[in-house]
């Protein structure tokens, strides 16, 4: 299975991640401030990810890890 993971503790909360992704399965957590006093972004279904890394090329921050199952691709 594909893999987003977030620096929620360094992620400022610009949503630009959450704008680009194709499948629309990143937020911002509306119920989580980091030790910043942002909304991290989170994923909502890691199930349709598809690994393009469009939120992880985005991120301004460097946050945002993407990694690929190459048995599924």
């Amino acid at each position: 299975m594909n893999r987003v993971t977030v620096n929620s503790d360094r992620c400022k909360g610009c949503g630009l991640c959450v704008s680009v992704c194709p499948k629309k399965i990143l937020t911002l957590s509306g119920d989580t401030l980091n030790a910043q006093g942002y909304h991290p972004a989170a994923v909502t279904d890691m199930s349709k990810c598809i690994a393009c890394a469009m939120c992880a090329l985005m991120c301004p921050h460097v946050v945002i890890r993407v990694e690929c199952d190459v048995d599924e691709q």
